[in-house]
């Protein structure tokens, strides 16, 4: 029995498993709940993450990757261990090799930090790959050809904007404003607005249900409780599409310059292949109701959200694993 070959795609939000031959097999919040007297692992993933915010003094719920990067080298570890001895893809006497991707400017010691965190967990040879590259490639662009394509990968902790030609990148940048952000602009508005105190949970709720970011696109709204500032006491109020607008403006702004200052490094016949192609947009973040709209407006190209915008790092790791004989370079040997 020999190991197979497995694809991570280590967000800040959730992790994805792809193993070769399978498909996605894993798709589980990036959360460990542990025990801190005794700093016992007590749970992982989803189970994990209906602790957040619910647990007892001595339990806390830890997401240990921030920004798309390793804040708690140890809590990943144990993390990656759970999921691929759960999958149980090791061979009798051979561990799988591992292609595991990360956004693109982080620094040499933290790409070490997430090769060493996934050879620890199992793995015998690691291969790091860039997120915008991978879910360019799941999302089913062909970004081997001579030819501009630009995507704009969404994730949890960072966004991704990268313009790709010959299997690599041309220009990219890599922002902390992405769907965390998000949640706590809307967390933090209802504190201030409303002297209403919520959990994260609440938050991403109300960007999923009634969240927009293009102004009247979207007119619904929501009751929520939480617990009020002022006499600390629950209280429910009503929240609108319009104000949760308002209140992700500034955030979204962040994306769209940073969108706009990748096309202004692009070379001009990348350019205007992108204009013909348009705009992959990736990563959960991309489900973000009109968010295709106001990048439409504000770059004024075509933009398009991939069919499995949450899938599609994942999917793109699946289909460099056919081919990972021949991604021998940025190894780990």
């Amino acid at each position: 029995m020999f190991a197979k070959d497995i694809g991570i795609d280590l967000g800040t939000a959730n992790v994805l498993i792809h193993v070769k031959g399978q498909g996605i097999v894993l798709n589980e919040p990036s959360v460990v709940a542990i025990d801190k007297n005794t700093n016992k692992v007590l749970a992982v993933g989803e189970e994990a993450r209906r602790m957040v915010g619910r647990t007892p003094g001595n339990i806390v719920a830890i997401r240990p990757l921030r920004d798309g990067v390793i804040a708690d080298f140890d809590v990943t570890e144990s993390m990656l261990k759970h999921f691929i001895n759960k999958l149980n893809v090791k061979g009798f006497l051979s561990k799988p090799r591992i292609l595991i991707c990360c956004p693109t400017n982080i620094t040499s010691v933290e790409q070490k930090a997430i090769k060493e965190a996934a050879e620890k967990s199992g793995g015998k040879k690691v291969y790091l790959e860039e997120e915008p590259k991978v879910a360019a490639i799941g999302a089913g662009m062909d970004i081997f050809q001579p030819s501009g394509n630009m995507v704009i990968d969404i994730g949890g902790g960072t966004t991704d904007v990268a313009v790709l030609s010959m299997g690599d990148i041309v220009t990219s940048a890599s922002i902390k404003m992405a769907g965390d952000s998000f949640d706590n602009e809307i967390l933090n508005y209802v504190k201030k607005e409303y002297k209403l105190l919520i959990g994260e949970r609440t938050a991403e709720n109300i960007k999923i249900n009634i969240g927009t970011v293009f102004p009247d696109s979207r007119d619904e709204e929501m009751e929520i409780r939480g617990r009020d500032l002022v006499n600390g006491l629950p209280r429910t109020i009503t929240v609108t599409s319009k104000e949760i607008e308002g209140a992700l403006r500034e955030s979204v702004d962040v994306i769209v310059q940073a969108a706009k200052n990748v096309l202004e490094k692009t070379p001009p016949e990348l350019s205007a292949d992108i204009i013909d192609r348009g705009v992959i947009l990736t990563g959960g973040g991309a489900l973000l109701h009109g968010i295709d709209q106001l990048l439409v407006e504000e770059l004024r190209v075509p933009v398009l959200v991939a069919e499995e915008p949450m899938d599609a790092v994942a999917i793109g790791t699946g289909i460099m694993l056919e081919n990972i004989d021949k991604i021998d370079r940025r190894s780990i040997v």
